[in-house]
């Protein structure tokens, strides 16, 4: 299955870095088969998936507003799934809420290649592809018949929304990236002609690795910052040290 390479590789990552252990207590959130898999593969224990659809997952959950209270599970992921709501960026925030440690996403980088394939219709910029493979009946926004806009992220835009989110914490952010010609999607649309400039494409993602399309980015709270004594609190004194007064 596409992308499941990718977020093999991600996982293993982040294991062989320390970043995230196997005993950890994790939620993976719009989970599915391809979530199971990774994670089994991988030797976590305590893994709850969640979804919209009672029919895909353990629980059901909305991405945009998760009913786990602040700092439930060790670690929260998310993948291919932010694109689908209303608000990626308050899906995402609501991750980062519900982690103690931190969160994982996979999704698509927006790049120059990217907005090239999209005027160019080698890819949607509204999921009507999955739509019309789903009958008309899902497959878009919040997973109704609705195309979503495919929301494509850079790393500069998630580190902007993490610390606007959560000022007072410092965080550690982890980046991957990797190509991979989405050929199913492109063979629904008729595009499958697109197959044949893989080698060109492999090309430029090896010298210009922020051109290509797999994105996944990992987010860890670190600490508060130093200028803070709590949460709520600032440090009056090492302000105003710092400001020199």
């Amino acid at each position: 299955m596409e992308r499941e390479h990718f977020y093999e590789r991600v996982v293993g990552e982040l294991l062989e870095q320390g970043l995230v252990r196997r005993e950890m207590r994790v939620l993976v959130v719009a989970g599915g088969e391809l979530d199971r898999r990774v994670f089994a593969a991988h030797g976590f224990g305590d893994v709850t998936f969640s979804n919209l659809s009672s029919q895909d997952a353990a629980e059901f959950e909305d991405a945009e507003a998760l009913s786990y209270p602040d700092g439930s599970f060790d670690l929260a992921v998310i993948s291919a799934a932010l694109h689908h709501c209303r608000s990626p960026h308050h899906a995402l925030l609501e991750l980062h809420r519900v982690a103690r440690v931190g969160l994982v996403a996979l999704e698509a980088r927006d790049s120059a290649l990217m907005r090239l394939a999209i005027r160019l219709r080698v890819v949607d910029e509204f999921e009507l592809t999955a739509v019309a493979d789903s009958g008309f009946r899902s497959g878009g926004v919040r997973n109704t018949a609705v195309p979503n806009y495919v929301y494509r992220w850079t790393e500069r835009e998630v580190e902007k929304t993490i610390k606007s989110a959560a000022p007072e914490l410092r965080h550690r952010f982890a980046y991957f990236r990797e190509l991979e010609l989405p050929v199913s999607v492109l063979e629904l649309s008729g595009r499958s002609v697109w197959r044949f400039a893989a080698p060109v494409l492999r090309l430029v993602a090896r010298i210009l690795p922020r051109q290509a399309n797999l994105f996944a980015f990992a987010v860890f709270k670190d600490g508060l910052q130093p200028w803070m004594q709590s949460e709520t609190q600032p440090d009056e004194a090492w302000i105003r040290r710092r400001l020199g007064g």
